[in-house]
């Protein structure tokens, strides 16, 4: 009998409840990205910066919010963290657009409390000699979503999420670890894109050099965040990465 409960995935309903704007961003997700040269006309200034801070994304949540819509809690603790791990990965290995991740607990919980006092950073998603950007907004208690960039700065109450995720920190005291739950709701993001752009923004609010240099400026001295600086990095580490996967 498995640990875990199904769960009915929410995106293909997302569309049929908002907007007509998805479809666009999914066209646009689909086949056009912004290539670097060009992205120099259209680059965040501070105020864009500061706008992006005050302006809560208004649209609801995708995924599940609690782990026990997930996973049976009471039934895994007499579990050891290796087999908790073993059955939250084994789960979503068999999902499409669904990604399971498994982090450390106290990193989970650093993370969780940085977002909440700094809930609003970037992250590119990059395609042949461009990209396109993706804005993160953290809820609370746990849940980031996604936006494409242009149309959150058009209008935040018609930005559609593409992609949310959950960091469940029910299992930190017990077991060390935090569980992390992400749904690729936009047909248009790849299921490895998805979840290559939750872990690099685990990874900008997990490690401290990181955090301090972007996450933190974005939200707390905007003029100070380098946009340009930051798709440089981010465009190097994706050519890295790629190289290694080879």
């Amino acid at each position: 009998m498995s640990f875990i409960s199904s769960v009915t995935s929410q995106a293909a309903r997302i569309g049929a409840r908002r907007n007509p704007s998805c479809q666009t961003i999914a066209r646009y997700a689909r086949s056009t990205s912004i290539t670097l040269r060009q992205a120099q006309s259209s680059r965040i200034r501070s105020h864009d910066l500061t706008s992006v801070q005050t302006r809560p994304l208004s649209f609801s949540f995708a995924g599940p919010r609690k782990l026990d819509e997930i996973l049976k809690v009471d039934m895994i603790e007499d579990k050891s963290s290796t087999d908790v791990e073993d059955l939250w990965l084994g789960y979503h290995e068999t999902k499409d657009h669904q990604e399971g991740i498994v982090i450390d607990g106290k990193v989970a919980k650093s993370i969780l409390a940085r977002a909440a006092q700094c809930p609003f950073f970037i992250q590119p998603i990059f395609r042949d000699d461009g990209y396109f950007t993706l804005v993160s907004q953290f809820q609370t208690p746990n849940h980031f979503l996604l936006a494409y960039l242009e149309d959150y700065k058009m209008d935040p109450a018609r930005a559609q999420p593409l992609i949310t995720f959950s960091i469940f920190s029910d299992l930190v005291s017990s077991h060390g670890i935090g569980l992390i739950r992400a749904d690729i709701i936009n047909k248009g993001i790849a299921d490895d894109e998805g979840l290559r752009c939750v872990n690099e923004l685990l990874d900008a609010y997990g490690k401290d050099e990181i955090f301090s240099m972007s996450v933190h400026a974005f939200n707390k001295k905007p003029e100070s965040f380098d946009f340009d600086d930051y798709i440089s990095q981010q465009n190097q580490k994706w050519k890295n990465d790629d190289q290694k996967n080879e």
